[in-house]
């Protein structure tokens, strides 16, 4: 795979900025057309306009990319900044990075990826207890991650139990089916957030779509971010593992994907076992 970085030039840029309303807006479940990209710098939203219609959470975070929290306006302002810098591409599962260093938890930690699953589910509860289990089981199969579900926290399950690294918990919302967080996530915002359109999502079923958001708890990107997808850009912020994989279970079908399911690929089997070993 080769490294070398490919400068774009400057209407490429442009279209890839003109890209970033799409952060406010783009829905896991949701069938997009291709976004109208930017041609001209004029065309690329301010900051205040921006953070106007990007939507906010029942926690009072920002949801970005579609299905990704940010904890706050000044986080949100550098996504926003990440988002109109000058970008570089390297050729190329790609894994998030702060700072320039990847995301992911330690190799201790990600054998212990512990979890509640609220009752307040209600009915729903053994479903998502199962549908965690089944898309976890996608990635432990293929690495060593290892999420555990610990029962006796369910009733107290929300982000301010410390006895867990993260919270299932229910929500009601028509901006997403479900979201999650990064490893880099302070613990206040740690949890996994579902809506109950999970179960009436067609063919993309709640398995995949857990899996979906369990790929971002472990640090992976939308496989869309990537130039070869020509749409769906988010920011800059990832180092590829793999090459790209259209096909991914990180890379949303209506973002040119050519998966219309959200399955597993043999290439995010061997990212993730890139990232955290086997």
């Amino acid at each position: 795979m080769s490294t070398t970085p490919i400068k774009e030039n400057t209407t490429m840029q442009r279209s890839r900025l003109g890209a970033i309303a799409l952060g406010a807006t783009a829905l896991i479940g949701t069938a997009l057309a291709s976004p109208a990209l930017a041609t001209t710098d004029s065309e690329i939203p301010s900051f205040q306009e921006f953070h106007a219609s990007t939507f906010k959470d029942t926690d009072n975070q920002y949801i970005v990319n579609g299905d990704e929290p940010v904890t706050d306006t000044a986080d949100l302002r550098e996504f926003y900044d990440s988002m109109v810098a000058p970008r570089t591409t390297p050729e190329g599962l790609v894994v998030n990075t702060v700072g320039g260093v990847d995301d992911k938890w330690s190799a201790s930690q990600v054998r212990n990826l512990t979890y509640c699953v609220s009752t307040k589910f209600g009915s729903r509860y053994t479903d998502v207890v199962n549908a965690m289990t089944s898309g976890a089981g996608l990635w432990e199969a293929a690495s060593a991650a290892d999420f555990i579900h610990v029962p006796s926290q369910d009733a107290s399950c929300n982000t301010r139990n410390k006895t867990v690294l993260f919270s299932v918990e229910p929500v009601s919302t028509t901006q997403y089916i479900a979201r999650a967080f990064f490893p880099s996530t302070p613990k206040r915002s740690r949890n996994v957030l579902i809506d109950d359109s999970i179960w009436t999502s067609g063919s993309w079923t709640p398995t995949n779509i857990i899996g979906h958001e369990l790929g971002h708890t472990l640090g992976f990107r939308h496989e869309h971010t990537r130039p070869e997808s020509g749409t769906c850009f988010e920011d800059n912020n990832w180092r590829p593992l793999t090459p790209y994989d259209s096909a991914s279970i990180m890379h949303y079908p209506q973002c040119n994907g050519s998966s219309d399911d959200l399955s597993m690929t043999a290439s995010d089997r061997a990212g993730v076992a890139a990232l955290y070993g086997s």
